[in-house]
């Protein structure tokens, strides 16, 4: 019998399975992405175990039928992760989608898990119904803007402060990234 070669790179929703990997890749992603632009205090809350957790109920108990998380995996192991959901912005239409959560693991930046993963990520959101589609970014993340502004993302007028801790110790402001799910002819 033949055996069907195996994609070694690809991207598909994901299992409960997954959530050790994911929570692993966003401790990851965060401690690189965030490390310079966070408190100590911050960075030292960062855990994969209680990522894994998070993401595990994501996982099996999405708050909706269009809340879902998707991973890039290489060779079978979760290289990046993506989480898509109905937009829950005051100025937000029924039609808006958000990618709620973006992270590839820093030690397979470069191999295309990125590139993958937002464009699996615009056809999910395309089947859950969405025409349009929004990104909260961390100013700062210039990486992640230089990797959405060529694949048709924008900066609109939109921003916002997180205070991470409740306590004015731990903030990070961000800008709204958007772009249109319309396929064009």
């Amino acid at each position: 019998m033949d055996e069907q070669p195996v994609a070694d790179k690809s991207v598909r929703l994901a299992w409960a399975a997954d959530a050790d990997a994911i929570g692993s890749v966003q401790a990851r992603a965060w401690m690189r992405t965030y490390g310079e632009l966070l408190p100590r205090t911050a960075l030292n809350h960062i855990d994969p175990t209680t990522f894994a957790q998070a993401w595990r109920h994501a996982v099996t108990r999405p708050p909706t039928a269009r809340h879902r998380v998707l991973v890039a995996l290489s060779h079978g192991d979760v290289s990046g992760f993506a989480a898509t959901a109905p937009s829950d912005d005051p100025d937000a239409a029924p039609d808006d989608g958000e990618i709620v959560a973006f992270h590839v693991d820093p030690n397979a930046l470069g191999q295309g898990h990125g590139s993958r993963l937002i464009a699996a990520v615009a056809d999910t959101l395309r089947a859950d119904g969405f025409t349009k589609a929004r990104m909260w970014l961390v100013v700062g993340d210039d990486d992640m803007r230089r990797f959405l502004e060529p694949a048709g993302w924008a900066a609109d007028s939109a921003h916002r402060t997180l205070d991470l801790a409740d306590d004015g110790s731990a903030t990070l402001r961000q800008i709204r990234m958007h772009t249109d799910l319309t396929p064009t002819s």
